[in-house]
C-alpha cells in the first residue's frame, strides 16, 4: 500500500528552492549558481544575483516567504514609499521600528492593566509623526496580532494616502454620527493590519475628539484589536493630540532630529504631566 507524501510548505523550503521555482531556473542554471556559491562562499541568493539569474527583489521575496513576513510588491513600493517596514523589512530603518515595537509591547498593556490604545503625538507638523505611526503599525501587524491604525489627525490627515485606502468615510464620519459600512479598511498584503482613515476634515476637530463618543470608540476598538495606534495632529496646530492621548490612555512622543524645537517638546511633555496618560517615552526621528 502506498502512502501520500506530505506537501512541503513554503516555510520548509530553502531560499534556493523558492528562487529556483520563482525564476524557473533549469538544472544547469541551478548548478551554475551552486558552483559560484561554493567558489565564493556566498549565499544562494547572492550567487544568483551576481550571475544575473535573479534580482534583489527575488531574494527579498524568497526571504519573506520563508519567514512568513509581509513584503510589499513592486507596485506598493512605488505608491507607498514611506512604508519602509513593509517595503524594506530587512533594512536598518525597519530594524529600528522592530526595536521600538519591542519597547512598546513590553511597556504597554501589562497583565493587570486595562488595554490601552497608543497615541502618537509630536510638538510640530513635519516631525514625521504620520510616517512613524504608519511604520509602527506595520511592525506590530507583522507579529500577527490584529492591529488597527486610526488616523485621528483631523486637521491634515495623510494615512489614507500612505496606505492607499479610500477616505470617503472615516473617523470624522463616525464621531459626527454618520457612520457608514466599511469604515475600517484592510491593508492589502498585510493580513493583520487595518486602517480607520480620518474621513472628511471637519470644521471642529477638537470638539469631535473631546466628546464622549471618541473615548467610547477607543474602548470598543481596543476590545476588538490586539494593538490600536492613533495618529494625531501636531501640538502646534491645536490641543487635539493631548486630548486624544488622554482618551487612549498611553502616548509616545515623536520629535525630529535637528528640526524639533526643545521648548515645544518640553511644553508638550509638560501638558501631559498630572494626567492619567502613560507616557511611554520619546522617539527621535532621523529619517
Amino acid at each position: 500500500m502506498s502512502t501520500a507524501q506530505p506537501t512541503q510548505s513554503v516555510h520548509d523550503r530553502s531560499i534556493g528552492d523558492i528562487i529556483r521555482d520563482a525564476r524557473s531556473l533549469s538544472a544547469a542554471e541551478v548548478e551554475k549558481v551552486l558552483s559560484y556559491q561554493r567558489q565564493n562562499g556566498v549565499r544562494f541568493g547572492e550567487a544568483a544575483v551576481a550571475l544575473g539569474l535573479a534580482s534583489e527583489d527575488d531574494v527579498l521575496s524568497a526571504l519573506a516567504q520563508q519567514f512568513h513576513y509581509p513584503l510589499a510588491n513592486a507596485e506598493r513600493r512605488v505608491s507607498s514609499p514611506e512604508l519602509v517596514a513593509l517595503n524594506q523589512p530587512f533594512s536598518v530603518q525597519a530594524e529600528a521600528f522592530r526595536a521600538i515595537r519591542s519597547q512598546v509591547t513590553m511597556r504597554l498593556n501589562g497583565a493587570s492593566a486595562p488595554r490601552s490604545a497608543l497615541a502618537v503625538i509630536s510638538p510640530q507638523n513635519g516631525d514625521g509623526k504620520t510616517y512613524f505611526a504608519a511604520n509602527l503599525a506595520v511592525a506590530l501587524a507583522q507579529l500577527g496580532g490584529r492591529t488597527l491604525l486610526v488616523d485621528a489627525d483631523l486637521r491634515g490627515p495623510r494615512q489614507h494616502e500612505v496606505f492607499r485606502v479610500p477616505n470617503t468615510a472615516g473617523l470624522s464620519t463616525v464621531l459626527s454620527g454618520r457612520a457608514e459600512a466599511q469604515v475600517i479598511q484592510s491593508v492589502e498584503g498585510v493580513p493583520s493590519l487595518f486602517v480607520l482613515p480620518a474621513g472628511a476634515v471637519p470644521p471642529n476637530p477638537l470638539e469631535l475628539v473631546e466628546r464622549p463618543a471618541f473615548g467610547l470608540l477607543m474602548r470598543e476598538l481596543t476590545a476588538k484589536f490586539d494593538h490600536v495606534i492613533v495618529d494625531t495632529a501636531a501640538a502646534n496646530l491645536g490641543a487635539d493630540g493631548c486630548v486624544i492621548a488622554a482618551k487612549c490612555g498611553a502616548a509616545l512622543v515623536v520629535a525630529r532630529k535637528d528640526a524639533s524645537k526643545y521648548d515645544a517638546l518640553q511644553d508638550l511633555v509638560a501638558s501631559l504631566s498630572g494626567s492619567s496618560v502613560q507616557l511611554l517615552g520619546a522617539v527621535m526621528n532621523e529619517y
